[in-house]
């Protein structure tokens, strides 16, 4: 695998562990200071739904890295192994498309707020903290893409090693 694939996944592994860590310290501090001290910051909670956003997307940008995305895999039971690797070509193109649409209108999204200058919590761009959207879908559909071509690829390759072997 090449180096900056690598770092990719170790940059995504890195920040999944830092937007966690964040998650567990703040809102364990939100909670001891109002149970102990009736009293919280007022920027915490907003903050803790941002990073459950990330933490999500960021997810399911690993999951789709090790092809361990939730998937109904009723076809497999039907199909011949090869055929199933077709289709899991065209559902690999059609999810890649999909999140791709997404990242395009993520992008727009944010374009739009940051025109408008929309400010979220204790002043905080709205784009800032909402730039993950186009981000994590535009990395999913770009390896839903990459997925795709290697089951295509299995498939022909099957396709015409089957064809030698029935000369």
């Amino acid at each position: 695998m090449h180096t900056w694939v690598k770092r990719i996944h170790q940059a995504e592994d890195a920040l999944l562990v830092a937007l966690l860590s964040a998650m567990i310290l703040l809102a364990s501090t939100q909670i001891l200071l109002r149970n102990l001290f009736d009293y919280g910051f007022v920027w915490i909670d907003p903050f803790l739904r941002v990073l459950v956003l990330w933490l999500g997307l960021l997810g399911a940008t690993v999951a789709t890295r090790n092809n361990k995305h939730i998937r109904i895999d009723l076809m497999s039971r039907f199909f011949k192994r090869n055929t199933h690797r077709l289709i899991q070509s065209i559902i690999g193109q059609i999810s890649a498309w999909t999140c791709l649409v997404i990242a395009w209108h993520g992008l727009s999204w944010i374009q739009m707020d940051y025109a408008d200058e929309m400010v979220s919590f204790s002043g905080i761009p709205a784009w800032v903290l909402e730039a993950i959207v186009p981000s994590a879908f535009g990395l999913i559909g770009l390896r839903y893409f990459i997925l795709s071509l290697r089951w295509g690829q299995l498939y022909v390759k099957h396709r015409k090693a089957e064809a030698r072997a029935s000369k």
